[in-house]
Parts: C-alpha cells; sequence; structure tokens
C-alpha cells in the first residue's frame, strides 16, 4: 500500500530540525511527504522542502483541525495509508513508521495510532498525562468495548497516527470546523461503522506539553466547546466525567510515588480544567470577544 505522510505546520522553530532528522531516520519511508504550512514566518516551509517534503502553502487564517488535515487526505488521494504527525513530534526509534503501519494489517483496522512518551525535560505532572493516557500494552477496539471502556473508547491521538484511507473516507472524512477532538470526532465514526481502532505501543514517540495554568483553562474550554457541539459522541459512548475523576486519582497516586509536592500545584491545574470544560460547554451565553479570549484555537472564532 502507497504510503502518505501529513503534518500541518506554523512556526515549527528550532524543534523542526530534529524533527525532520527522525523522520529522514525511519526505516520505511513514505512515497509522499507532504506539509500544510499556515504561512510560518520561519524557516519551516523551507526545510521541510530541503527534506523532500511537498508544501501546500495555506492562509494562517484558514487553518481548521479537522479541515485541514482533510485537505491533507484530499491531496494524497494516491495512497491508502495516511500518517498524520504534528510537528512537535520527536520520532526515536527507526522502526516508528513500521510499527505504525503494521497495526493496519487487519483489514478491518481503520486507525492505529502510536505510543506518546514524555519529551525530555517533562515535568511530573506533564510524563502523568502521556504515562495515563498511553499504556505499554497494544490493544484492539471495536464498539464493543463502548461499554466496557465508555467514553474512553473514542480516545485517540492524530499527532503520531496511521489512518485506513479507505475507511476514513467512508467516515465522512475529518470533519471541518471543529475546534478540536478531529481524531476523537473519526475514532467515534469508525467505531459506529463497525471499524476497528489499533493502539501501537511498539510504535513510540516524545510528545508532550508543558501548559501553564492559563493554557489549561484555554485548553479544556476547547474541549468542553468540542463536546457542547457534538453531543452525539456522549450519547453514544457516555460522559467524560468518570474518566475525569478516574485521570485525578491516577494523577494523585502518581505524584504521591514520584513527586508529592506537586499535588497542590496539580489540583489547581485540575480546578482551571474544570472551570474552563464547564465554560467551554456553555459557549452560547459568551460574547464573540470572550470566547476568543478563553479559547486555545483562537482561529475558530471568526
Amino acid at each position: 500500500m502507497r504510503i502518505a505522510l501529513i503534518i500541518p505546520t506554523y512556526n515549527a522553530g528550532g524543534f523542526w530540525r530534529k524533527v525532520l532528522a527522525g523522520i529522514a531516520g525511519q526505516g520505511l519511508q513514505p512515497e509522499r511527504k507532504l506539509v500544510i504550512d499556515s504561512n510560518s514566518r520561519d524557516e519551516t516551509a523551507a526545510l521541510a522542502r530541503e527534506a523532500g517534503f511537498d508544501v501546500l502553502g495555506i492562509d494562517q487564517r484558514d487553518f481548521d483541525q479537522g479541515g485541514t488535515r482533510q485537505l491533507g487526505a484530499e491531496r494524497c488521494a494516491d495512497c491508502e495509508v495516511l500518517i498524520y504527525m504534528t510537528q512537535d513530534v520527536l520520532l526515536t526509534q527507526p522502526e516508528a513508521f513500521a510499527r505504525l503501519v503494521a497495526g493496519l494489517e487487519d483489514p478491518q483496522v481503520a486507525m492505529a495510532y502510536g505510543r506518546q512518551l514524555p519529551r525530555a525535560g517533562a515535568s511530573p505532572i506533564e510524563a502523568h498525562a502521556r504515562v495515563y493516557n498511553y499504556p505499554p500494552q497494544d490493544h484492539i477496539r471495536t464498539i464493543a468495548d463502548a461499554e466496557r471502556m465508555g467514553f474512553k473508547a473514542a480516545f485517540s491521538s492524530d499527532a503520531f497516527a496511521a489512518y485506513r484511507r479507505s475507511a476514513l473516507m467512508e467516515a465522512g472524512g475529518f470533519p471541518k470546523r471543529i475546534i478540536f477532538g478531529e481524531d476523537s470526532f473519526v475514532t467515534a465514526a469508525f467505531l459506529l461503522r463497525g471499524w476497528k481502532v489499533a493502539y501501537c505501543a511498539a510504535a513510540s514517540a516524545a510528545h508532550s506539553h508543558a501548559y501553564t495554568v492559563p493554557q489549561e483553562f484555554r485548553r479544556y474550554f476547547d474541549i468542553g466547546v468540542f463536546h457542547q457541539k457534538e453531543a452525539w459522541i456522549q450519547e453514544k459512548f457516555g460522559s467524560p466525567n468518570g474518566e475525569g475523576m478516574r485521570f485525578v486519582r491516577s494523577e494523585i497516586a502518581y505524584l504521591l510515588g514520584v513527586s508529592p509536592l506537586l499535588i497542590p500545584s496539580a489540583m489547581v491545574r485540575t480546578l482551571s480544567k474544570w472551570l474552563g470544560y464547564q465554560m467551554g460547554r456553555r459557549e452560547r451565553v459568551f460574547p464573540l470577544p470572550l470566547k476568543r479570549l478563553f479559547s486555545m484555537h483562537r482561529g475558530h472564532w471568526k
């Protein structure tokens, strides 16, 4: 199967060179490599071209979490496997692509996503989020797992994932004009249509974020907006509230073991996330300027 690699970019910065080196070091090289760049003002596009990527430029105002990724899928119509990455994912093993694509060997698997490990220098709070969401064991999910896993069954990440293009198109593709969660949206659609989703722990990459408390608020405001606007996911898979409480309990237990002094900071962050999420669920009551102020993805509010 022909393979395409698709990466949306915007001012990727100095780390971009390391990302490109990790891609160049892969034993499995995609036939097509496409960067969709939102008018970067640094060397992002030029370095991508030097690395053998086709670069499609779009206006920064036209970037859309789902629509831009769908644009990549449409541009790579001659490829059956679409590997998506973000500009800050560092491939630390030369077999990462091969192991990820191997997750699609079962013809009923529509998507395979890899394990994300904490980046170098990550704080314990930052590291726990990766430990919690990306365990060391592989698994394959079907719609039958929704009863056991609830909302978590629709979890995935297209920061490092491979899609079967035919399945993606059958499911309607990536949604346009979505503020957050285009990967979960598509995962839910796959499962409801009888497809399987694979988690490939053996395909790992370094990727995590050191969010500030205000950034946590803005991120969860956007998550709340996503859950409010795409209410069908909760109708089919259940509320995320139980999963949120499990995360908090896991975080406290993790920090007790590695850094107890960070527990108060973690609780402040939890409160910020909860407040942001609740306000996001109620975004309709806020005027547009406040939505932009509260949101991490401010370009969504046009």
